[in-house]
């Protein structure tokens, strides 16, 4: 006896047993993918992990890496081992990884698709006109290749700001864009993306529960 689908010719059940092959070896690719960057994200938890951890010289909060965008995270973590983002001991730990374990990270720390809310909390300062054109007016950005500030911790973004005009972190777009901004002006900025609702959290929550439990 011969099994037949109605409506189905051979060639299309074919075609579909082929598409259902590549989606569960894409699904096997992405379970292996989460689980490297879990088991290699480890030491990482040391300071990220823990909410309100300072770095020391400068002293400022460790930024939050949970519900991040990974794109951004990959492009991080490459700065910090090519060396166009300076820091001794993200530069350590960049270094050793390899693209692939790069990206398996920052997948990772992203624990699904960030969540986004187009609500802005008060009114974007004027010093921000610069900033939101690709973060947004509420800071949670319009492409994954920029991250999320809403929420982020103040001081971390302002360091953030200060290393991009003194030439600690070398990237053109920044450096353009730092350039027409006042050092008075850098602390009204933090501040206000500092203050907005966000999917961050200390990468803590992601190892312990796959996602921001502050997330939206």
């Amino acid at each position: 006896m011969k099994f037949r689908l109605p409506g189905l010719t051979f060639l299309q059940l074919s075609v579909l047993l082929g598409c259902a092959g590549v989606m569960a070896t894409v699904a096997a690719d992405s379970a292996s993918e989460l689980q490297l960057g879990k088991t290699l994200a480890y030491t990482c938890h040391g300071c990220h992990g823990i909410e309100s951890y300072k770095n020391t010289y400068p002293t400022y909060n460790v930024p939050k890496l949970g519900g991040q965008f990974h794109e951004y995270l990959e492009d991080a973590l490459k700065a910090y081992a090519n060396g166009d983002r300076t820091h001794g001991t993200m530069h350590a730990q960049a270094a050793t990884l390899s693209e692939p374990e790069r990206k398996a990270i920052a997948i990772f720390f992203q624990g699904g698709a960030p969540q986004e809310d187009a609500t802005t909390i008060g009114t974007p300062p004027a010093t921000t006109a610069l900033c939101v054109t690709c973060h947004g007016n509420n800071g949670i950005g319009i492409s994954p290749q920029f991250p999320i500030l809403a929420g982020q911790h103040r001081d971390y973004l302002e360091q953030a700001l200060h290393d991009y005009k003194s030439g600690k972190r070398k990237n053109a777009v920044m450096a353009g864009i730092v350039a027409q901004i006042k050092d008075e002006d850098i602390s009204t900025i933090a501040r206000f993306f500092a203050s907005q609702r966000s999917p961050l959290c200390a990468t803590d929550a992601i190892r312990k529960h796959g996602r921001c439990a502050s997330a939206r």
